[in-house]
C-alpha cells in the first residue's frame, strides 16, 4: 500500500482550509484517510500552518511521499530539513548533537524571519491607519471651513437685510422729526 501526505480540502467556498493528511494513495483527495497530521490555513498573512512534527517526521521516515504542495509546507516547517539531518546522523556524517544544533539554528532563523514580516505586516497597517485618519481630519477640517464660510455668508446677508430694514425706518424717523 502506498501512502501518501497530502491535503484535504475543507472550508467553504472561496475561504479553504486543509487538513494535512497521510492517505492511500488510490484513496480520493477529501475521502478516507489514514492519520490526520495537521492543518493548513492559507487566508491568513502569513498563512497559518499546524504539524504534529514528530508524526510527519515518523511518515516520511517510513516512505510516505508527500504531493508537491505537502512538500513546499513540510519543508517550510522543518519536517524535511530533520529527516535529512537524521539521514547524515545515520551515516555517520555528523553526531545527533551537531545534528539538533543545526536544526535549531535554523529554526531560530525561521522565528526572526516570521517575525519581521509580521512586525512589517503592523508596521504597514499602523502607516495605513495614520493615513486614514490624515485623510479623514483634512475632510472633517474642509467641511468645518465650509460650514463656517456658510455661517458668514448667512449672517452678512442677515445683517445686509437688517441694514435695508433699518434704513427706511432711519429714513421715515429723520423725515418725521423734519417736520
Amino acid at each position: 500500500m502506498a501512502t501518501k501526505i497530502r491535503l484535504q480540502r475543507r472550508g467553504r467556498k472561496d475561504y479553504p482550509f486543509y487538513h494535512i493528511v497521510i492517505a492511500d494513495s488510490r484513496a480520493p483527495r477529501d475521502g478516507k484517510f489514514i492519520e490526520k497530521i495537521g492543518t493548513y490555513n492559507p487566508n491568513l498573512d502569513p498563512a497559518a500552518v499546524e504539524i504534529k512534527f514528530d508524526r510527519a517526521l515518523y511518515w516520511l521516515g517510513v516512505g510516505a511521499q508527500p504531493t508537491d504542495t505537502a512538500r513546499n509546507i513540510l519543508s517550510e516547517e522543518g519536517v524535511l530539513l530533520k529527516k535529512h539531518l537524521l539521514g547524515g546522523v545515520a551515516k555517520g556524517a555528523f553526531s545527533e548533537a551537531d545534528a539538533d544544533k543545526k536544526f535549531e539554528a535554523w529554526k531560530a532563523d525561521k522565528e526572526k524571519g516570521f517575525q519581521a514580516i509580521v512586525n512589517k505586516n503592523e508596521a504597514q497597517k499602523k502607516a495605513e491607519d495614520k493615513a486614514k485618519f490624515e485623510a479623514e481630519q483634512a475632510v472633517n477640517k474642509a467641511r468645518a471651513e465650509a460650514v463656517a464660510q456658510k455661517k458668514a455668508e448667512a449672517n452678512a446677508a442677515k445683517a445686509e437685510a437688517e441694514a435695508v430694514v433699518e434704513e427706511p425706518v432711519a429714513l421715515a424717523a429723520e423725515e418725521t422729526s423734519a417736520e
